[in-house]
């Protein structure tokens, strides 16, 4: 990996005493929500190939194909979330979530279709639509080459586990920048106590997003004190004329997943409150930048079922428990909290890294943030 530094002591935010309010699970992750499995492959070959693949199983491999109620929301739509259309219609995930870079997505989402052929035979063989989404990672890798195939997204979905999840530059998440430092995959979780029931909301974030000056770390503006050597000095010429891209731009994935019994619409809900998270760490929302959000429950897993009917004269019903709406305040508080983290926790894994045409993307200097911190009484 000539030119990249994973042997850098990098540390989750919590680690760093970061200031952050809410109980998080013990993993502190999507996983920690049960039933919710990672799995990544991470592409590292050469000058030119920094990139992945990261597969979201709600359910497990087990599970693909018995849904989840679901919702999604773009906050700025420059990206692509495949099947979001049917998730509107029908308000149920039944597939992998698989993330990767932008021009990926095709290859991935065959390797979807194929993988649940290959595992699925149940699952509507007729008819498929993969969740594939992604963000843009041309800076440092060859987003034009051939690097991420079709038997990608499979092997992706075979690694995927419950446990801790690896952060920074792992998956999907390998070539990204965020804040202007290195940018990747990042998880948190917080467990939302509901009468004598405990649910717990996970998320998910494949983070590219952000210029340097935005970034805000507990409250505190430290962006506007760190010196970024990708916007500050002038940046490696680009190679066959291409224009370099401005700050802020790139995207960000989130996904929230939950045990907690829900509606469609509430889903949809919890997306819409990822905003909120983003914002605490600085973003204003770039152009530029597909930020796109899904999130799905755990519990109900029969009862938005879609098979075709059969012809013997019955008419079922189904019914779903849910949490009333006006009891939905703590778990829009968890969403939030747990988005901020999980940007914070990508920022403090991912190790500095370069890539395509020399391009250097560094680390965020984890001293220097925490001494910033110190001085405006963030940290003791």
């Amino acid at each position: 990996m000539s030119g990249d530094h994973p042997g850098e002591d990098r540390k989750r935010a919590r680690e760093l005493g970061i200031p952050l309010t809410g109980e998080p699970g013990p993993w502190n992750a999507i996983t920690d929500v049960p039933g919710v499995e990672v799995g990544y492959v991470t592409l590292v070959d050469g000058d030119d190939v920094r990139t992945g693949v990261t597969a979201l199983l709600p359910r497990g491999r087990d599970g693909v194909g018995i849904p989840c109620a679901s919702g999604w929301h773009s906050f700025n739509g420059n990206g692509e979330m495949t099947g979001t259309a049917w998730i509107e219609e029908s308000g149920s995930l039944a597939v992998p979530v698989v993330i990767t870079n932008t021009y990926a997505v095709g290859p991935v989402h065959r390797g979807v279709v194929e993988w649940v052929r290959a595992n699925c035979r149940g699952m509507a063989p007729e008819w498929l639509l993969p969740v594939v989404t992604e963000t843009w990672d041309g800076h440092l890798n060859d987003i034009h080459g051939p690097a991420v195939e079709s038997r990608h997204a499979a092997a992706a979905i075979e690694a995927a586990a419950s446990g801790p999840v690896e952060e920074g530059c792992v998956g999907g998440g390998t070539g990204m920048r965020c804040y202007g430092f290195k940018g990747g995959s990042g998880t948190a979780s917080r467990v939302v106590e509901y009468g004598e029931d405990r649910y717990t909301v996970g998320v998910f974030v494949q983070a590219n997003f952000g210029s340097r000056r935005e970034l805000v770390v507990a409250g505190v503006p430290v962006g506007r004190e760190l010196t970024d050597p990708v916007e500050a000095q002038p940046s490696v010429a680009e190679p066959d004329g291409e224009r370099p891209v401005p700050p802020g731009a790139g995207s960000v994935i989130v996904v929230v997943a939950t045990d907690a019994p829900l509606l469609p619409g509430q889903c949809k809900a919890l997306a819409r409150r990822v905003t909120l998270g983003l914002g605490r760490t600085g973003t204003t929302g770039s152009h530029f930048s597909g930020d796109l959000f899904l999130a799905f429950s755990t519990a109900n897993p029969t009862a938005l079922t879609s098979t075709f009917p059969e012809d013997d004269g019955s008419a079922p019903y189904e019914s779903m428990r849910f949490v009333p709406w006006g009891r939905m305040d703590p778990f829009y508080g968890a969403v939030v909290e747990s988005v901020e983290e999980a940007v914070l926790n990508v920022l403090t894994g991912a190790h500095s890294m370069t890539g395509r045409a020399g391009h250097h993307v560094p680390a965020l200097p984890l001293e220097q943030v925490t001494e910033i911190l110190a001085a405006r009484g963030a940290v003791s």
